[in-house]
């Protein structure tokens, strides 16, 4: 092979070297100037695509009771709240304001009975007997507080970190920071044990000012959580792509001319993500491959424990296939408030959810799966030792109980502590921004540094405040 060499090779001067450089320069800058403005249009920089430390959590499963669940009658029992029953709420305990104004209602006593579990000798009421069973593992926050005396802000900040709508949901967060381990599964899922939904709608799962690819997809409730997943009888796969194909098209040139339209770059990603998930969501969502002893322990066999029992199977099937957040919501539209009837009302919700919820947690200890999915449960906020309309309970964001297992949380034991009645958080408080930075702490995420550029402000899932309660993890 010849090669073929100049007659003369002359070097250049600085002065032809930057003559024939100029426009690359410029072609550099414009590059530049391009790339700043497309991020400008997109929202922001991304500042976390990996952990910023090991966490042991991979997945988080978060267990909703919408409504607002009775510490006092669940995780945090007060003898004091029967000793005095049927009367004020002594002068010491500093009056409080609730949706209703100031109460001045009666003690309401309790009519749980109380056990304490496991070697840790955790007290769990019988309204959870089976959860008890689980005790060593759970990490029971007792002084939790919340800024909202309603369910809407109250959902809104428990999801979001503030009570008023437009922030990025704590799940969409972590979709944000870390992304979902498997491309053919939504990073995010959400589930409704009904049709409805809770107050503030699918606004409390959303991606607020961020790009919209980083909300939470909602599966449906029953048999088929996804819709629409087969191809249709008499379409081949081939006729399926070109279809598909030509919707791609068509949005990408509709977007061309609308650039930094995130709900339009979210439906053309959902198409993509509706693609790849034909071929492996149909398994991921099929509980028939459970063995019948795994469907019975999650309570499928029985139609009070059938809904919520189905989700928790279908959350540890897909925090096993790479979903990073999957939320599910117990008492979907506030079914959990009980201002008249709490005996009637919790004993329904805690029949629910008591097996399914005891049932995840072994199942994922079993499976060598706990140690990396953080499990969240708790509501919006707690309930009032002081009764409302005579058999109820009001709310009260001012001390509630929150519960942690597995993802690296030190199991058996209770963090902070209320008043004797129950009603204010006197000991070690933990706001739920504080709460939301210990779950991404679990996940191997500093809060103060996955941050969202929005308008020359970095925004942060803590709005910037709370602290990692390093005590969760021992």
């Amino acid at each position: 092979m010849s090669l073929e060499i100049p007659h003369r090779l002359v070097a250049p001067s600085r002065r032809d070297f930057l003559a024939r450089t100029g426009c690359g320069f410029g072609a550099l800058a414009l590059a530049g100037l391009m790339s700043e403005e497309s991020r400008a249009v997109a929202g922001a920089e991304v500042t976390a695509r990996r952990p910023h430390y090991y966490g042991k959590a991979r997945n988080v499963i978060f267990l909703f009771m919408d409504g607002g669940p009775s510490h006092l009658d669940t995780f945090d029992p007060k003898p004091m709240v029967n000793e005095m029953a049927g009367k004020p709420m002594p002068p010491s305990i500093k009056r409080v304001i609730t949706p209703m104004g100031v109460s001045e209602n009666p003690i309401l006593a309790s009519k749980r009975t109380w056990k304490q579990y496991g070697e840790s000798g955790l007290p769990v009421s019988d309204w959870y007997a089976n959860v008890g069973e689980c005790a060593d593992d759970l990490c029971v926050i007792r002084a939790c507080q919340s800024d909202a005396l309603n369910h809407v802000g109250g959902i809104c900040q428990m999801n979001t970190g503030s009570i008023l709508a437009g922030r990025p949901s704590l799940g969409a967060w972590v979709n944000y920071g870390l992304s979902s381990e498997n491309r053919n599964l939504p990073g995010f899922v959400v589930m409704m044990d009904s049709d409805r939904e809770p107050p503030g709608g699918n606004r409390v799962w959303g991606s607020g000012f961020m790009p919209a690819t980083h909300q939470g997809t909602k599966f449906l409730a029953g048999k088929r959580p996804i819709l629409y997943l087969d191809t249709p009888d008499g379409v081949s796969d081939q006729r399926q792509l070109q279809k598909l194909g030509l919707i791609d098209q068509l949005n990408r040139e509709h977007l061309a001319t609308r650039p930094g339209d995130t709900e339009l770059e979210a439906r053309i990603a959902s198409y993509e993500l509706a693609c790849r998930m034909q071929a492996q969501a149909p398994e991921a969502v099929d509980l028939t491959n459970e063995t019948k002893e795994t469907q019975q322990a999650y309570g499928l066999n029985d139609k009070r424990t059938q809904p919520f029992g189905q989700n928790c199977l279908l959350a540890r099937r897909l925090v096993e296939r790479g979903v990073r957040f999957v939320q599910l919501y117990s008492g979907a539209g506030s079914k959990w408030d009980a201002h008249s009837k709490i005996e009637d009302n919790h004993s329904l919700h805690c029949r629910e959810t008591d097996q399914p919820i005891a049932a995840l947690l072994r199942d994922l200890k079993q499976r060598g799966l706990l140690d990396e999915t953080l499990v969240v449960w708790g509501g919006e906020f707690g309930r009032t030792p002081m009764s409302e309309k005579g058999d109820g309970r009001d709310h009260n964001p001012y001390g509630f109980s929150m519960w942690l297992a597995g993802g690296g949380v030190k199991g058996g034991q209770v963090i902070g502590a209320t008043d004797e009645f129950g009603m204010h958080g006197v000991e070690d408080r933990v706001h739920i921004h504080s709460l939301h930075a210990t779950i991404l702490a679990a996940m191997g995420i500093d809060h103060t540094e996955l941050t969202y550029r929005l308008q020359g402000r970095f925004e942060r899932a803590t709005v910037n405040e709370g602290e990692v309660v390093s005590r969760v993890f021992g």
